[in-house]
């Protein structure tokens, strides 16, 4: 790591000779594989965007010129060249985000992670230039895979509309996002990569006829008339020149000369111009560039030499119970289909993808059109499945709303990684969900607490054929198996409340929302050992809230909530509502995740820094019932 060691800065690039530079590249690689094999990350996309990210900060003086990263997944190597090599705790608590950071580095210019956002960022940030009488360029590093987003061709429409504003925007071609990019504007980045391109192709031509006698001069001037024509015959980059934007392309990524010569002159050019790049996720690493299915898109710890998970206990992930149950209903009922955005083997949708091709839907990065292309499905009688992160559900807020709850469509969506991801930071956490989709009318929402109500709330959500339903799940390992040992409603009961000598009624009633069940019961415990009374449920389906549950809670003096979503406007007040809807006039304390957007560590850590976790829950229900008893509490 000789050449990596001297590197503090981007100015710190321009001393290299070309062959230090190729030296340096594969320096990155290496110690790119060596750390984040030690703590998981994105390594696939990085290893793709060495060359790239060198060439970037070699043509344009960042922060002056502002760079900015559609996703954010590719920018480890931006850190490692402006000064952020420790990456001994990256992901981890205290460490180096997984994206780009604004509180890390001034080169960070925005904290971006959710895809095909750039383009608009750049947009806004080139009108302020212009306003301000600057003239620096503003570089925006966007993958095939985050323009199938809708939102990045909204940016370009607007971009190519000012012909002086100095944008950069390098297209990174890998042809994938997790997976294989797929639809129309693949296709078409796939011919533009197959060209011998129409500059070359002009450049010869002018070299060729200038030397003919008399009738070459003309031809030529002819030809370079035509050269819309041609361009569209040799290489079909029309569709960005029709915009309004210069093309330059297709660059091979991996060629620092070529990089730096296609930068140089797009950075010269003075408006808008796109910079085609092809690059090979994954690129120097063998276990990635065997890897089919994502090329180590995001991996966890490896072994670095194999590329091999790093044993962690094992148990299975509630991703995989989904899929596992996708397959069941699809071999059971003909009119289930399923629908990812570009992520079909992070959700769990590949077995589905693999036993019924014809009937699964990667859309790209393109939620919204997922939510109303399920809805034209449902109405023609079919029954989708979209399945997706939660917290890139929050981006289609609207068509579920207007194009699936207003029709009281049959629509099932399955929000993956609900609740506190952690590692991945503010922008994945799956907090929003349960707040957001409570302003739905008719929609249906089941959080499961363990494997078995996986496969029993997804049944029961595929059966509702006249308005959306949702099921939400965690990220990670799921839990052991919670029994219920009874049933209310439509609840179910975790544990009944002890009889107490005395009590007319129980004390506590604990509302435990999906994979908190194990925490309520633990609560439970803990009030128990002070010697008050708990009953645990599970709702099951959180919303509508259960009718049996104020008749309930009337039975108990205080009723206590705990969910892995947003406080506002999430479970606790949807009870809270429906109990001073039916007159039951008690306590009501709701547990949840603050309205923060949290910083990156582990699940556990957050939880624990958030105060929901058993122990602080107990504590501060204790004080709360010693408030309404006379008696004091038991210590």
């Amino acid at each position: 790591m000789a050449l990596l060691t001297r590197i503090r800065g981007p100015r710190d690039l321009d001393r290299l000779t070309p062959g230090q530079l190729a030296a340096l590249a594969q320096e990155i690689r290496t110690f790119l594989v060596t750390e984040v094999s030690k703590t998981g990350g994105h390594l696939g996309p990085n290893l793709g965007v060495v060359e790239l990210t060198i060439a970037l900060h070699r043509v344009f003086d960042s922060p002056r010129d502002r760079i900015l990263f559609d996703t954010g997944h590719q920018s480890y190597v931006h850190k490692v060249l402006t000064g952020r090599q420790d990456f001994s705790r990256l992901r981890s608590k205290g460490g180096l985000s997984g994206y780009p950071s604004r509180a890390e580095s001034e080169h960070d210019v925005i904290e971006n992670s959710h895809a095909s956002t750039v383009l608009s960022y750049a947009d806004g940030l080139a009108k302020a230039n212009q306003l301000l009488g600057k003239n620096d360029p503003v570089v925006a590093v966007i993958g095939d895979g985050a323009l199938t987003g809708g939102m990045a061709w909204e940016a370009l429409n607007n971009i190519a509309d000012a012909k002086d504003r100095p944008v950069v925007i390098v297209v990174n071609d890998n042809e994938r996002s997790y997976s294989p990019t797929i639809g129309g504007l693949a296709n078409h980045l796939a011919t533009l990569r197959t060209t011998q391109g129409y500059e070359r192709f002009l450049s010869w031509g002018k070299d060729a006829l200038q030397r003919t006698p008399v009738v070459g001069q003309q031809l030529f001037e002819t030809l370079h008339g035509a050269k819309k024509g041609l361009k569209d015959f040799i290489a079909p980059q029309g569709m960005f020149e029709d915009l309004g934007l210069k093309y330059i392309g297709p660059i091979d990524g991996h060629d620092l000369t070529a990089l730096e010569s296609a930068l140089t002159k797009a950075r010269g050019f003075g408006g808008p111009v796109i910079v085609h790049c092809l690059t090979e996720k994954g690129r120097g690493y063998h276990a990635a560039e065997n890897n089919d299915e994502d090329r180590f898109h995001a991996v966890g710890k490896i072994h670095p030499e194999t590329g091999l998970p790093v044993s962690g206990g094992g148990g299975r992930s509630w991703t995989s119970v989904f899929a596992e149950e996708m397959v069941a209903l699809g071999h059971e009922r003909q009119d289930i289909v399923g629908i990812t955005a570009a992520m079909l083997h992070p959700v769990g949708l590949a077995p589905f993808a693999e036993a019924f091709p014809d009937r699964i839907f990667d859309v790209g990065i393109a939620e919204q059109h997922a939510v109303t292309s399920a809805a034209g499905l449902a109405t023609n009688g079919l029954h989708p499945v979209f399945a997706v992160y939660a917290t890139f559900l929050n981006r289609a807020f609207d068509q579920v709303l207007m194009d699936v709850a207003l029709h009281k469509l049959g629509v099932t969506f399955v929000l993956d990684r609900a609740g506190v991801t952690g590692d991945d930071g503010a922008s994945h956490n799956g907090m929003w969900d349960m707040s957001m989709l409570q302003l739905v009318p008719t929609l249906r929402l089941a959080a499961p607490r363990d494997a078995d109500q996986v496969r029993a709330l997804l049944r029961e959500a595929v059966e509702v054929k006249d308005a959306p339903t949702v099921v939400r799940y965690s990220k990670g390992t799921v839990g052991p198996a919670v029994p219920a040992v009874g049933r209310v409603g439509g609840m179910d009961v975790l544990r009944a409340a002890e009889e107490s000598s005395g009590a007319h009624r129980a004390d506590v009633l604990i509302v435990s929302v999906g994979a908190m069940a194990a925490t309520g019961l633990e609560v439970a415990d803990l009030l128990a050992a002070r010697g008050i009374t708990a009953t645990v449920v599970d709702p099951r389906w959180v919303k509508p809230v259960d009718r049996a549950l104020p008749g309930l809670a009337a039975e108990h003096r205080v009723v206590v909530t705990i969910e892995d979503n947003g406080r506002v406007g999430g479970v606790g007040a949807a009870v809270a509502q429906a109990l001073r809807d039916a007159d039951v006039d008690l306590p009501v304390r709701d547990f949840g995740i603050p309205q923060e957007f949290l910083d990156h560590a582990s699940r556990a850590e957050i939880l624990a820094e958030i105060g929901l976790n058993a122990p602080d829950i107990a504590r501060k229900v204790t004080a709360l019932v010693a408030t309404l008893d006379a008696t004091p509490v038991k210590a």
